[in-house]
């Protein structure tokens, strides 16, 4: 029974619909060719007789889990144990011996041993063993896979930009995400708070832990407070059973805390309480309980001017501002907008499963960057999947553009700008007479302009523009 179940879960936990793979490795040829015929039958099974040939065998293609002996003439199975995990570090390893002892258990173990064995083989037991490590094998990769997926999604590739104020931004993430500072994100609705906030937390020590996002500007604050304490069973009507707070459930992440400026004076006195003392009573409760949590906080108030006006208490503001990332309007990162478009624009391909993405004509383009978008990069984003999902052909043009867009862009055209003059042309004339102006130095042209280096140097490779010989133009 025991051995059926074990081959049952070998096979489902094997790479797709195949035999996952086993190298069984000893120098004694009827315990070799015994232990390949009993695991063929699930096993896409290789042997080798020796340290060097089980090596060369990998070199030529890995296998799911290696099987070796203990004591060999030529190398002993713990050194290969070290030489194919060091080559092959995803690789399980089991060893066999006659001669199992604790020491050289604990020896293998530490070396990355999945599991150890002892001669002569009870091959029920082996199954088991085999569809254990293969079990914890998937779900490795599973965890790999998912990790992947988080930084895809929570990393910094996904807050898209180049400019000069968002290399900022990401400097900062990147110092700060490996303390354990309190953060507090500042800006505009819609310019990526939360996203910031995602990655500190994937990118630090926390990452396996949760991340828990509380919005405290949709809660009144008697809610708002049974959401981050918790409360006993009977701390109010309709307190039926005992509630954990996001306090707790943060425990080993991190705790965002939504447009923080919100917060109710009543609830400041007591965040405060926690922010010092990691300590916190459930409403209703007489129990303190500690947790382990990092907090990121993010409002688009200016907290020092409520501090000022006594509306925000100073003491909470310093203690959640140890480090401050400002998140800048996107009219203050203009030239962020083709890639952003661009972003968006593969973003909504790939969920939609249409194939290959749409494109912006350069027109459609040079009025998505004129405009001055007051809902940051959450209206951009809205703006896009609209001209996407309405649009008939493959490329976006003016038509698609929507009118309110349209004419806010065609009111905030540049001062000077050409009669019948398109804002392609408009922002070309521009950029050209500001490296004129600098002497064909691109950086000092960028600065002038406010405009990323690498922006810059592209598009005037795209106008056909070469370098000035002569001039410093880095």
């Amino acid at each position: 029974m025991e051995n059926n179940t074990g081959k049952t879960a070998a096979r489902a936990a094997g790479r797709g619909a195949g035999k996952p793979s086993i190298l069984v490795v000893d120098d004694e040829r009827n315990t070799r060719e015994g232990l390949a015929m009993a695991l063929r039958r699930d096993w896409d099974v290789r042997t080798a007789e020796s340290k060097d040939a089980a090596l060369a065998l990998l070199a030529e293609a890995p296998a799911d889990v290696m099987l070796s002996d203990v004591r060999m003439p030529g190398g002993s199975g713990l050194e290969l144990l070290q030489a194919a995990r060091a080559a092959h570090p995803r690789m399980a390893c089991v060893l066999l011996t006659a001669y199992g002892s604790v020491e050289t258990a604990v020896e293998a173990m530490k070396l990355g041993a999945a599991d150890f064995l002892t001669k002569p083989v009870n091959l029920d037991q082996l199954d088991i063993v085999l569809a254990r490590t293969l079990r914890t094998r998937a779900l490795e990769r599973e965890n790999r896979e998912l990790r992947k997926r988080l930084d895809d999604r929570y990393g910094l590739e996904n807050i898209v930009g180049s400019s000069p104020e968002m290399e900022r931004v990401f400097d900062v993430i990147r110092q700060a995400a490996p303390s354990q500072a309190t953060v507090l994100v500042e800006g505009p609705s819609g310019t990526g708070k939360e996203l910031v906030a995602q990655a500190l937390h994937h990118l630090s020590p926390r990452a396996a832990g949760p991340f828990v996002a509380v919005h405290c500007a949709a809660l009144s604050p008697t809610l708002l407070e049974s959401e981050l304490f918790g409360h006993e069973k009977g701390a109010f009507t309709g307190a039926v059973a005992q509630s954990r707070g996001r306090f707790e459930q943060a425990g080993g992440g991190t705790l965002f805390l939504d447009e923080v400026g919100e917060i109710a004076p009543e609830v400041q006195v007591k965040l405060l309480r926690v922010l010092e003392t990691r300590t916190f009573e459930r409403v209703g409760g007489s129990e303190t309980l500690r947790a382990d949590f990092r907090i990121v906080a993010a409002t688009n108030r200016d907290l020092k001017a409520e501090v000022a006006a006594g509306r925000f208490r100073e003491d909470l503001y310093y203690r959640l501002a140890v480090v401050t990332i400002r998140m800048p309007t996107l009219a203050e990162r203009a030239g962020d907008v083709p890639m952003l478009c661009d972003h968006f624009l593969k973003q909504f391909a790939s969920e939609s499963g249409t194939g290959a993405a749409k494109r912006l004509e350069p027109a459609a383009l040079a009025l998505l960057q004129a405009y001055p978008w007051p809902g940051n990069v959450r209206e951009l984003r809205n703006a896009v999947e609209r001209m996407t999902v309405l649009s008939r052909g493959e490329t976006i043009t003016v038509a698609d553009v929507p009118p309110e867009i349209r004419d806010a862009a065609a009111a905030a055209a540049p001062a000077g700008a050409v009669p019948g003059e398109s804002l392609a042309d408009a922002e070309k004339r521009q950029i050209l007479a500001a490296l004129e102006r600098a002497g064909g130095n691109r950086s000092k042209a960028a600065d002038e302009l406010g405009i990323n280096r690498r922006t810059l140097h592209r598009k005037l490779a795209a106008w056909g523009v070469p370098p000035r010989r002569g001039a410093a133009a880095r």
